[in-house]
């Protein structure tokens, strides 16, 4: 199996078991659903388990434009192959989500919330602040790509890597990503997103392609900052990417908590206005 396929598998197989979860929990009439979110991040994290068991003996199983990313920045992976990995993980993305499509076909009519019929295919956030939630995804695959680094750096029993991997995930979800769904994945959102913009799937509106950038954008950056950090702090290789990348991130970080500051203080002074009139 070259490279290519197995990401494209991997991947696939990752957006199989975790639309496939959000559709059962999502959508009218199918025996999960109202599952919850435990449901849904359990199942999130075996599938990652599963696409990483699946290629990863094949091509190192990152299944995620932002892990390859951040490896290639600090130089755990070839540049060159960043182009092939991040292609494949993207279609691998649509085929998965053209599969879970298929395999709940009559429930798709059966489901009138248009925002339900998304939320199968793409992240919605809980709360619509573009800025914050960039600063979660953010957070969330800085986390994730250092939890992999400091998973690589430890001896397990063969074999057993995977369900680490699989476990972070889990953590991750269920600490991390109430305010986005954690995306965490460029072509987790993207491959999805396009497949529900072109699947015939009844009653489904739009695709939502404003917010579309969020989790793209805040998992790349996050990715390559998760990867700069770990080998700044754990390995001493602090270079100019580290304090560079840095002082954006705490530019993002109090640009996007002064936004949501201000408002409060906005909020607080129209709520004392009124009272005092």
């Amino acid at each position: 199996m070259t490279e290519f396929l197995a990401e494209l598998v991997g991947t696939m197989i990752l957006i199989i078991f975790g639309a496939g979860v959000v559709a059962g929990v999502a959508l009218k009439d199918s025996k999960a659903e109202n599952g919850g979110w435990i449901v849904v991040t359990v199942a999130w994290g075996l599938a990652v388990t599963m696409g990483v068991y699946a290629v990863g003996s094949f091509s190192g199983a990152h299944l995620n434009p932002a892990v390859t990313l951040g490896f290639a920045v600090v130089g755990d992976f070839a540049w060159t192959k960043v182009p092939v990995y991040i292609a494949a993980q993207l279609i691998g993305a649509i085929i998965g989500a053209a599969i879970v499509f298929f395999n709940y076909l009559p429930h798709w009519e059966r489901t009138k919330d248009q925002a339900a019929k998304l939320g199968v295919f793409a992240t919605i956030p809980a709360v619509r602040k573009p800025f914050s939630n960039l600063v979660s995804e953010i957070i969330g695959t800085a986390v994730l790509v250092m939890g992999l680094l400091f998973i690589g750096a430890n001896e397990f029993t063969e074999g057993l890597n995977p369900l680490i991997v699989g476990a972070l995930i889990l953590a991750i979800g269920l600490s991390l990503g109430g305010p986005t769904g954690y995306a965490i994945n460029p072509a987790r959102d993207l491959g999805p997103r396009i497949a529900h913009a072109i699947l015939p799937i009844p009653g489904k509106g739009g695709s939502d392609w404003s917010y579309a950038w969020v989790p793209v954008v805040g998992p790349l950056f996050g990715g390559v900052y998760g990867a700069v950090f770990y080998k700044a702090v754990f390995v001493g290789e602090m270079g100019p990417a580290f304090w560079i990348l840095s002082l954006v991130l705490v530019l993002v970080l109090f640009g996007a908590a002064s936004v949501e500051l201000r408002k409060g203080r906005t909020a607080a002074d129209q709520l004392e206005e009124k009272i005092v009139s």
